[in-house]
């Protein structure tokens, strides 16, 4: 007898459909919904369009501008969910003023949370800037939030449980195509670079531990799928590598895509735009689709210059909720091509944080010192620049008097400092240019965006030039035997690694290999791209020792530079770099900024040496007689090269 006759045979019509479900061999119409998920990253308090740095409003960013296609884009989807992925509360002066220089109050909102309570945020993700401030005070910003945080990979240094609440579940009730309300449990994971340990090792040492995010992402996803999570979205504020990454490394979206159980992956830290065409050779990528490796992803740029959008199809025909397909995009707020803006900023921002934005501008507007020339960065990649010089300046003068009367007062001390505002994957504009005249506490912030604090460390002669040797992997190897005109600068390499040391005069080899990678890897380079590297006129010894005063970041084994590792500290001080910048100016009240000229790149026979930097440059180009002009491009950029 077949299976259901035997079911017939003895149970009434009205149980037998029921009974003939459980035994699978009917089916009930399978369920389908849409959902959106939208998300921000890396806004770095760029809360309105405006640039502190100028002191005017910008087209090309800010969370008001993405404010508004959030609207947008939830208008057009029924079911949405809004995240952001942190490095939301450092970044610009009005970071700094919350912090460091108004104090937020206890029980005040932060700036920032007033912004995204408004937008509605269902959880957000603690991103490696966060920790800039220190543990009481993000801790005191997030209790602002009316939305959850999560961090799975930070745990508490004497027990090892976590500092944050690693994962949440969501429980919302969402329509489905037919109209119907269902109920779906949205599990929401956040990781972070486990480098905050070296990069704010003051601030976090013997109170937190960074894990490793893979781990801490298989530990933990099937926990949320057993506590009765039907979509699991990774918040990493991480980015994608072409090559597969050892442990405990900084960018590893693309192992973290092939964790079983991960549905949705947000990304940020590396300020990329995923899906986009950089991406288009890396494995595992459709750019169509927007997935890595099969799963939906996208890294909406940074400072709110892109909303990060994926469209969900869900299922529930296997017996739980299940994406059926997906896309993912992001939506720019300008365009690049025609220099246009795309949308107008949402008005409410500025009425949420007026006071915030006005004691910022108070703050940023007041004189510290005249200059009797300009100062920019457009060519500070490529010859000694008075924007770096006068940072590494100012480091020098603090680290005299904090040694002096020590057991290191007699020994030779240097200063390292690099260009922070350089294009890049920042942009066109995104490079220091103060007139001449007065100098503010706005271009102090713009000769150094970030909070770190003054650190000196003691190496050898032998360290010093491999020090050198990383900065120099800045530079593509230029071959004379090549064409005629060649790319000097290294796109993958970040120019705050590119540390000049002032106090020795060394020339750079552009015709020999790196000795290091963008990473710090050793290559198999033996030659070295540093010659004639002199003290007071002297060849370097490799025994000898010195002082270099440089910022916490570097000193603590941030860019994983040889012999820096924490260990050489000998000045630990809690002053920021960018006070004693201020302290500096004041002191000397009226200066004139220019370069000493003790480093160059030789020139290769043949071969013109050319790079991209801003057009703002352009105006520079007669005080800067090693520098000309190829061509004027219409995305705001120009072609340069170096003067034979």
């Amino acid at each position: 007898m077949s299976t259901v006759a035997r079911f017939s045979s003895s149970l009434p019509l009205r149980l037998l459909a029921a009974a003939l479900l459980g035994a699978g061999l009917l089916s009930a119409k399978a369920a389908e919904l849409q959902l959106r998920i939208l998300q921000t990253t890396d806004v770095h308090m760029n809360l309105l369009n405006y640039d502190y740095y100028q002191d005017r409003p910008t087209e090309e960013y800010g969370l008001a501008k993405a404010a508004t296609l959030i609207k947008a884009a939830r208008a057009e989807a029924p079911n949405s969910l809004l995240f952001d992925n942190g490095d939301l509360l450092q970044g610009n002066p009005l970071g700094d003023y919350i912090a460091r220089v108004r104090p937020l109050p206890r029980g005040e909102v932060h700036p920032a949370y007033k912004v995204l309570n408004q937008l509605g945020v269902d959880a957000a993700n603690i991103g490696n800037h966060e920790f800039n401030y220190g543990l009481p005070f993000l801790r005191q910003a997030i209790s602002g939030a009316q939305f959850p945080y999560v961090s799975a990979n930070v745990v508490e240094a004497a027990s090892g449980k976590p500092a944050f609440t690693p994962y949440v579940i969501l429980e919302r009730r969402l329509r489905d195509e037919s109209g119907a309300e269902r109920a779906l449990k949205i599990g929401v994971i956040g990781f972070v670079p486990p480098q905050i340990m070296l990069w704010d090792r003051q601030n976090l040492e013997g109170k937190v531990r960074a894990l490793d995010i893979l781990e801490s992402a298989q530990r933990l996803v099937p926990e949320m799928r057993a506590r009765g999570a039907d979509l699991v979205v990774a918040i990493a504020h991480s980015g994608i590598e072409k090559h597969e990454q050892p442990k405990m490394a900084e960018n590893v979206a693309a192992q973290l895509a092939r964790v079983p159980g991960v549905d949705v992956l947000l990304l940020g830290h590396a300020h990329a735009e995923f899906p986009g065409p950089a991406f288009a050779s890396f494995p595992g990528v459709d750019l169509a689709r927007g997935t890595l490796y099969g799963v939906p992803a996208v890294m909406p740029g940074r400072w709110g210059d892109h909303l990060g959008v994926i469209d969900l199809r869900l299922s529930d025909a296997g017996g739980r909720w299940q994406v059926q397909s997906s896309r993912a995009e992001i939506r720019p707020i300008f365009n690049r091509k025609t220099r246009q803006p795309l949308v107008e900023a949402d008005a409410a921002v500025a009425s949420l944080i007026a006071a915030e934005h006005q004691g910022t501008l108070d703050y940023v507007r007041s004189q510290v010192a005249e200059s009797t020339a300009p100062i920019h960065s457009y060519f500070a990649q490529v010859v000694d620049d008075p924007s770096v010089q006068l940072v590494a300046q100012a480091q020098l003068a603090y680290a005299r008097r904090a040694v002096q009367g020590t057991a290191y007062e007699k020994l030779p001390l240097l200063s390292a400092a690099a260009p922070f505002k350089s294009g890049g994957r920042q942009g066109t504009g995104n490079y220091t240019d103060i007139p001449a005249g007065p100098v503010a506490i706005k271009h102090v912030a713009d000769l150094y965006v970030y909070p770190n604090t003054v650190k000196v460390v003691k190496i050898s002669g032998a360290e010093l030039r491999e020090w050198l040797e990383m900065s120099a992997g800045q530079f593509r190897r230029i071959d004379p035997q090549g064409p005629a005109a060649q790319e000097l600068l290294e796109p993958a390499f970040r120019s705050y690694n590119f540390d000049m040391i002032e106090g020795l005069s060394y020339e750079i080899d552009v015709s020999q290999p790196a000795r290091y990678t963008a990473e710090g890897q050793r290559t198999e380079a033996q030659g070295q791209r540093i010659v004639n590297l002199r003290y007071q006129g002297r060849a370097v010894d490799p025994k000898a020792e010195f002082l270099v005063v440089t910022n916490n970041y570097r000193a603590s084994g941030g860019g994983n530079f040889p012999a820096l590792s924490g260990e050489r500290v000998v000045v630990d001080s809690p002053d920021e770099n960018r006070e004693t910048v201020a302290q500096y100016l004041a002191s000397a009240k009226t200066f004139n900024p220019s370069a000493d000229g003790n480093w160059r790149i030789l020139p290769v026979a043949g071969v013109k040496l050319r790079f991209v930097s801003g057009a703002g440059g352009i105006p520079h180009l007669a005080r800067t007689p090693a520098v000309k002009l190829v061509e004027r491009r219409a995305d705001g950029s120009a072609l340069y090269e170096l003067a034979d």
